[in-house]
């Protein structure tokens, strides 16, 4: 079914029941099939569906759709319950794991003396031992695993526990079988398993709980409670009782407890937590703070703007848990072979029984490789026992578990020591895709440079000289009636009406000359060229030279623009009726690690481009500063014609990222392949982009490649290795090399070694 994209909400379940990436894939299928549902996204190490659906889906019917799947969904709890629900879960799959193994202890020790000459039971009695302590251990504490394999078989599919299960029960029959036939008894086989298995998913739990601790650090930097200003009385409340214009006072040492606006104070802010920036902001009146930064020094006084899930930090927990449960492009070839994997090695596991029974000499010729060596190898055994050995071996080794923790381990780890770092990517495939890119079209304003224009320079026709004090001229002879003041005086009090950043330079700098300004009657706005206003009954122009020319007034003062745009200085003319009566520079300073962010984004061979609405001349003497190729200025480009400029790298063959400030920008970041915002703090539209920087710098655009590669470095090596232990083991357990208990044990090292990889990515240094 057509679903509106743009309308979509998302919804989040806690899944239960889920034994390897084949049950994720079932549940997937299972969601998409409900009415109104875009797609649906399972993560199989955190345990959690991502849904996309239309407003009118309820959520029941998804709940329904996973139950239908023989899934189970856990009801939403706190934070804090949540953690206690899961401890307690962990410790219920310890203890049992435990006592699986103190019942499993006597068959290992009948084992023992089954190979040695010490006889001190006869071999019923240990037949019959076994059978009870392993009949125990396989039904009583692996009852779980049989009950997900049946609901997976009812439903018409296959998991690990089928696996388990079968060979587990398999096992177990030959203890019944040895009875009325001549055969060896693999019953306590059968048990050591099951022990085995329930040890291992223990690990792998308790492992994937810590390789998902980076979304628990950062909901635990929250405060629990806040000092508000009720009635007059400061009182001490929940956090989450916290309202929108709450006066909240922040003490030295306490954390922010929500995002809010300084009324009164002055103190250092630590918000490294949320920037990645290890150096402490100067926070003051009017200032933005961010909720679980911590205050250093004085008091503060915050107005609370932001609560609950409205807050920055909440928004970056919801995209971090956004981002950990997509999926990597690459992870499709892993889903493709998860979804064959488990009836391939039914059937593997049934045709190495086959032939063990109809051809054992055939057979023989391999498994006599390492009869010497191989204490659990004994060619002398009947055919049927040799089947039975092999088959239960092919299917407790072949769980596909290492397959599908290898992407979403490395993505959990990655993702978060990225929001540790300021950055914050959307989803998996930007991740993937940041690694293939060509070229990176940076945004001037605001990116490349502070964004906060000041003016440098004011010409008039009475001052023919750029003049920066704002002191009076003497004029000559050829003076006009608009000297430096009134020229400012105009197009300040016509900039009133316009959010440029320019405008609101030239604004300031009449206040600080205590400029008394006018209130313009009408406005009109061009974007990226100028403005019209009329002030005191007069028609007022301030723009570039583009819109002048479109407005039919001659150009003036062309000397000095020259001049000033050689300096990397962005002007812009004020005119009066139909003639040019003055010139006003801005300047833009250049952020200090751009410098050293674009040289290394040239060392790891990538392109730069710069692209801005200033003029040419200006935009070659800032590209110039900082080493960007003036042959790679794209100049006077309007917002809205930025999506165009990306398009025309694309369609010349480059692979493009768009780095701007995610708001004017937003249809170029939508266009280009990855789509970076960058911005300081709260002012980040993190919503608009595939990757957004928090810290406002491109050091952290830098940082952002770097951990795009060691990701996907990770996802690399952990696909190898999971493809390759499957590639060795299988072949080696078919013709009865491998003994069940080893496989078992290795089955989960290898699922450990992928966790245990991927969480490396948190010690990361950027």
């Amino acid at each position: 079914m057509q679903t509106d994209q743009s309308n979509l909400e998302r919804t989040d379940l806690s899944l239960s029941g889920m034994s390897c990436t084949t049950c994720a894939s079932t549940i997937e299928e299972s969601l998409q099939d409900v009415e109104g549902v875009a797609d649906a996204s399972v993560n199989f190490a955190t345990e959690r569906a991502n849904v996309h659906h239309d407003p009118d889906v309820d959520v029941d019917a998804l709940v329904a759709a996973v139950d239908a799947a023989g899934y189970g969904v856990r009801d939403e709890l706190l934070e804090d319950e949540q953690e206690m629900e899961d401890e307690a879960e962990l410790r219920d799959m310890r203890r049992r794991a435990i006592r699986a193994w103190i019942v499993t202890s006597p068959i290992v020790l009948l084992m023992v003396f089954m190979w040695t000459p010490l006889e001190v039971l006869t071999g019923f009695q240990i037949d019959v031992a076994m059978l009870v302590f392993a009949t125990i251990v396989v039904f009583y504490y692996g009852r779980t695993t049989h009950e997900s394999a049946y609901r997976g078989i009812r439903n018409g599919t296959f998991n690990m526990d089928s696996l388990i299960s079968i060979g587990t029960l398999v096992a177990w029959a030959t203890g019944v079988m040895v009875f009325a036939m001549p055969m060896e008894n693999y019953a306590g086989v059968g048990a050591m398993i099951m022990a085995s298995h329930k040890v291992g998913t223990y690990l792998e739990h308790r492992a994937k709980g810590r390789a998902s601790a980076a979304i628990e650090g950062l909901v635990s930097m929250q405060a629990e409670t806040a000092a508000v200003e009720r009635d007059g009385e400061e009182v001490e409340i929940p956090i989450d009782e916290v309202e929108v214009g709450d006066v909240m006072i922040v003490r030295p040492g306490e954390k922010v407890p929500v995002d809010g606006t300084v009324i009164d104070g002055r103190s250092n802010v630590d918000e490294s937590m949320v920037t990645g920036e290890s150096d402490p902001a100067t926070k003051e009146a009017g200032d933005e703070v961010i909720g679980a930064t911590v205050n250093q020094a004085g008091l503060l006084k915050v107005r609370a703007e932001k609560v609950g899930d409205d807050t920055f930090l909440s928004q970056v927990v919801d995209l971090v848990e956004e981002a950990q449960g997509t999926k990597v492009p690459i992870q499709a070839l892993t889903d493709r072979v998860t979804n064959y994997f488990v009836p391939t090695v039914l059937v593997l596991a049934s045709l190495s029984f086959v032939l063990w029974v109809l051809f054992p000499d055939g057979m023989a010729v391999v498994a006599g490789l390492g009869e010497a060596s191989l204490p659990w190898v004994d060619l002398a055994l009947d055919p049927l026992t040799l089947g039975i050995f092999a088959a239960v071996a092919v299917l407790v080794i072949s769980c596909p578990c290492a397959l599908g923790l290898a992407t979403p381990t490395a993505l959990m780890a990655g993702t978060g020591k990225a929001a540790e770092n300021g950055i914050l990517f959307r989803d998996g495939e930007a991740i993937q895709t940041m690694k293939d890119l060509d070229v990176v079209v940076l945004d001037k304003t605001g990116t490349i440079t502070e964004g906060n224009h000041s003016v440098t320079d004011v010409v008039t026709e009475s001052s023919r000289q750029p003049r920066s004090d704002g002191g009076s001229t003497v004029a000559d002879e050829s003076a006009t009636e608009f000297d430096e003041r009134d020229v400012v005086r105009l197009a300040a009090s016509a900039e009133r009406g316009s959010e440029h950043p320019i405008g609101q330079a030239v604004i300031d700098y009449a206040e600080e000359r205590d400029v008394e300004l006018a209130e313009p009657d009408e406005f009109d706005s061009v974007p990226g060229k100028g403005i019209t206003a009329t002030i005191d009954g007069q028609t007022v122009y301030v723009g570039n030279t583009t819109f002048f020319e479109e407005v039919g007034i001659p150009l003036a003062f062309e000397a000095e623009l020259n001049a000033l745009e050689e300096e990397g200085k962005t002007t812009v003319l004020v005119g009066v009726e139909d003639e040019v009566v003055g010139v006003v520079s801005t300047a833009d300073t250049i952020k200090e690690e751009s410098y050293d962010a674009i040289r290394e984004l040239h060392d790891r061979g990538l392109e730069t481009w710069m692209i801005t609405g200033d003029n040419e001349r200006t935009a070659r003497a800032i590209a110039d500063e900082v080493n960007i190729d003036p042959d790679r200025v794209m100049a006077g480009v309007l917002p809205e014609d930025k999506i165009d400029k990306v398009r025309e790298l694309q369609d010349a063959g480059y692979e493009v990222a768009m780095v701007g400030d995610g708001i004017n920008d937003a249809p170029a970041l939508k266009q280009a392949n990855v789509g970076v915002a960058i911005g300081t703090g709260t002012d980040i539209a993190i919503q608009s982009s595939d990757v957004s920087l928090v810290r406002g710098s491109l050091d952290a655009l830098v940082n952002s490649f770097t951990l795009s590669e060691k990701i996907f470095s990770k996802i690399k090596q952990n696909l190898f290795w999971a493809f390759i232990y499957n590639t060795v083991a299988i072949p080696v357990a078919f013709f009865g090399l491998l003994h069940p208990v080893i496989a078992v044990v290795a089955m989960f090292t290898s699922s450990l070694s992928v966790i245990t990889n991927s969480a490396r990515l948190r010690n990361l240094e950027l």
